[in-house]
Protein backbone atom coordinates (compact mmCIF):
# COMPACT_ATOMS: atom_id res chain seq x y z
CA UNK A 1 0.00 0.00 0.00
CA UNK A 2 0.84 3.68 -0.88
CA UNK A 3 1.23 5.82 2.16
CA UNK A 4 1.84 9.96 2.11
CA UNK A 5 4.96 10.90 3.96
CA UNK A 6 6.24 14.43 5.31
CA UNK A 7 9.73 15.89 5.04
CA UNK A 8 9.19 17.52 7.60
CA UNK A 9 12.96 19.61 7.52
CA UNK A 10 11.72 20.88 4.20
CA UNK A 11 8.15 21.47 5.18
CA UNK A 12 7.26 25.62 6.04
CA UNK A 13 3.90 24.86 7.76
CA UNK A 14 2.06 26.43 4.73
CA UNK A 15 -0.77 23.80 6.17
CA UNK A 16 -2.28 23.64 2.50
CA UNK A 17 -2.04 19.87 3.02
CA UNK A 18 -4.59 20.61 5.91
CA UNK A 19 -6.71 22.54 3.90
CA UNK A 20 -6.78 20.55 0.65
CA UNK A 21 -7.06 17.18 2.67
CA UNK A 22 -7.47 17.34 6.46
CA UNK A 23 -8.49 13.73 6.44
CA UNK A 24 -4.75 12.69 6.00
CA UNK A 25 -3.08 16.03 7.31
CA UNK A 26 -2.92 17.57 10.17
CA UNK A 27 -1.23 20.30 12.51
CA UNK A 28 0.09 18.23 15.76
CA UNK A 29 -0.05 19.55 19.17
CA UNK A 30 4.05 20.02 19.02
CA UNK A 31 3.71 22.18 15.41
CA UNK A 32 4.42 20.09 12.99
CA UNK A 33 2.28 18.25 10.42
CA UNK A 34 1.24 14.41 10.71
CA UNK A 35 -0.07 12.21 8.87
CA UNK A 36 -2.92 10.21 9.72
CA UNK A 37 -2.75 6.19 9.79
CA UNK A 38 -5.90 5.10 7.75
CA UNK A 39 -6.43 1.72 6.09
CA UNK A 40 -6.76 3.77 2.96
CA UNK A 41 -5.51 6.78 1.64
CA UNK A 42 -8.04 8.93 -0.37
CA UNK A 43 -5.22 8.80 -3.71
CA UNK A 44 -6.66 12.03 -5.25
CA UNK A 45 -7.06 13.99 -2.28
CA UNK A 46 -3.50 13.04 -1.61
CA UNK A 47 -1.93 13.64 -4.94
CA UNK A 48 -3.55 17.30 -4.78
CA UNK A 49 -1.70 18.02 -1.72
CA UNK A 50 1.85 16.70 -3.09
CA UNK A 51 0.89 18.91 -6.17
CA UNK A 52 0.05 22.25 -4.17
CA UNK A 53 2.79 21.93 -1.84
CA UNK A 54 5.25 24.89 -2.32
CA UNK A 55 8.40 23.33 -0.91
CA UNK A 56 7.73 19.62 -2.66
CA UNK A 57 8.31 17.80 0.97
CA UNK A 58 4.75 15.56 0.28
CA UNK A 59 5.58 11.97 -1.56
CA UNK A 60 4.41 8.52 -1.40
CA UNK A 61 5.95 5.32 -0.29
CA UNK A 62 5.68 2.01 -0.34
CA UNK A 63 4.28 0.32 3.11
Amino acid sequence: MKVPDVDLSKCNLCEICVEVCPVVFKLNKAGYIEVAELSMYPLTEVDEAIKNCPEDCIFWVDD
